[in-house]
């Protein structure tokens, strides 16, 4: 029928969407290939509905008619696909769908034409939400030998990882990812670094992270991203690369993130070059200068043995502070440098401005000590050594002793001497009763005599 004919062509060109099928498709299926008489003339109303008045649910309504008219194979594959058109423009995702699938039951759908129908599926799915049954539809289009392209391999990854199967979703993911090329997207970048991450290959999560830099060298996300995978991957080294790669580029300019190059440095065995960022961030006022940081600062040089730089530092950090501790560090510092003057008025603000437990108090009377004795300040030593605790004690038992040696020293010192002069003396009166010359130093060995007794006795000894 040529009537019959015409309709089919009008209806199969009308499918732009791809959802149905032809009269050639249906032909190696159905033995018939045209619409009889009456129902061809009630599809026809049906189909000028649906395409030209825009009345999905009149052609719809038609299309019920007609199924329940005895229709042939032909015939009835047409109006279940028209039924079908008209439901997805009224949002019937499933009525559509049960349509579908009943002509593909009833043999309306050629085999060849099968995967394309199932794909048909699969996409009205997709529209409406529904990931398990698109998956379901994909996966019967792909065993029919269905040839995904980009887009398609694109929906594909996004459906398996809507339903967290990431290593099914990932080879889709590359295939979209080579065929985009040069031209990849940031989108895509991100959704391979997903995929990557959550199927645990960091190497290529890390080439996706380094790849997307290049596109954009300043996203301080990415390059904290990258950090972070070293990170988890145990290696702290790159990571550190990494930071002090972005913190050299000028990117950094965040406390927290300024701290992690400091704390950096000084893991890698390199705290005067942590002292030297700490120092220069917190001259620029990016580092707030508070007294944690000032004591961390202190630290890096003194275990760089930068303890001229580090006085500065600790006295800085002493005025600052509601207590004695930090004046007490100064004073420790001065002394190790043997700069025991400042070292004496270091430890004295310490003791005057409080707050010292009872053992740095102790150790600042010992060091106040210690300073006065190496400047030869005994009586000032030896106070300060009073109020030292124990320690104290056995300085000053120790001074004690040595003064006494000191004595025993002069003692001996005159009496060696007075022995000598006695001895000469002795020498002096045998000559004399011999007869003989007396040498010139006889002259005056009796008043070197009475001068040597003096000395013995204001050391100490007895004659």
């Amino acid at each position: 029928m040529r009537k019959a004919n015409l309709m089919t062509s009008v209806f199969g060109a009308a499918l732009v969407a791809g959802l149905v099928m032809g009269s050639a498709q249906a032909q190696t299926v159905c033995e018939s290939t045209e619409f009889t008489a009456k129902p061809g003339e009630k599809y026809l109303k049906a189909e000028t509905e649906l395409y030209a008045n825009e009345n999905p649910s009149g052609a719809l309504r038609l299309a019920s008619e007609m199924k329940a008219m005895e229709l042939n194979c032909y015939e009835r594959g047409v109006v279940l696909r028209l039924s079908a058109q008209a439901k997805l423009k009224m949002n019937d995702t499933n009525g559509a769908v049960q349509d579908m699938e009943e002509a593909i039951r009833i043999g309306a759908i050629a085999e060849k034409d099968l995967a394309t129908t199932y794909l048909n599926i699969a996409q009205i799915y997709l529209s409406a939400q529904n990931v398990e049954k698109a998956k379901t539809y994909m996966e019967k289009w792909l065993a029919k030998g269905g040839k995904p392209n980009r887009d398609q391999n694109n929906q594909l990854a996004i459906i398996y990882t809507k339903l967290d199967d990431f290593n099914r979703a990932l080879p889709y993911a590359e295939r979209v990812f080579r065929a985009d090329g040069a031209n990849v997207s940031n989108q895509t970048i991100d959704f391979m670094i997903f995929l990557y991450d959550r199927t645990g290959n960091r190497a290529k999560k890390a080439e996706m992270l380094e790849l997307k830099l290049t596109k954009n060298p300043t996203d301080l996300n990415t390059w904290r991203a990258i950090a972070g995978e070293y990170f988890q991957a145990g290696d702290e080294r790159k990571a550190f690369e990494v930071y002090k790669a972005m913190y050299l580029g000028g990117l950094l300019n965040q406390e927290d993130d300024l701290m992690r190059i400091v704390n950096f440095y000084n893991r890698f065995n390199a705290p005067f070059e942590s002292a030297k960022v700490l120092e220069k961030e917190i001259n620029k006022g990016t580092i707030k200068a508070s007294l944690e940081r000032l004591d961390q600062l202190a630290n890096l040089y003194q275990v760089s043995r930068e303890y001229d730089r580090a006085i500065p530092v600790i006295q800085r950090a002493a005025d600052m502070s509601s207590n004695g501790e930090m004046y007490h560090r100064l004073g420790r510092s001065y002394f190790e440098l043997k700069n025991h003057e400042k070292a004496i008025d270091a430890f004295q603000k310490a003791l005057n401005k409080g707050g010292l437990k009872r053992d740095k108090i102790d150790q600042a009377y010992m060091l106040i000590g210690q300073s006065n004795y190496e400047l030869n300040n005994r009586e000032a030593a030896r106070e300060a050594f009073a109020k030292g605790g124990p320690a104290g004690r056995q300085w000053i038992a120790f001074m004690n002793a040595e003064v006494e040696t000191q004595k025993q020293l002069a003692i001996h010192q005159a009496g060696t001497k007075l022995e000598g002069v006695r001895n000469e003396k002795k020498g002096c009166e045998k000559l004399k009763v011999l007869g003989q010359d007396q040498s010139a130093s006889c002259a005056d060995v009796d008043e070197r005599l009475k001068e040597a007794e003096a000395k013995f006795i204001e050391a100490g000894g007895k004659i």
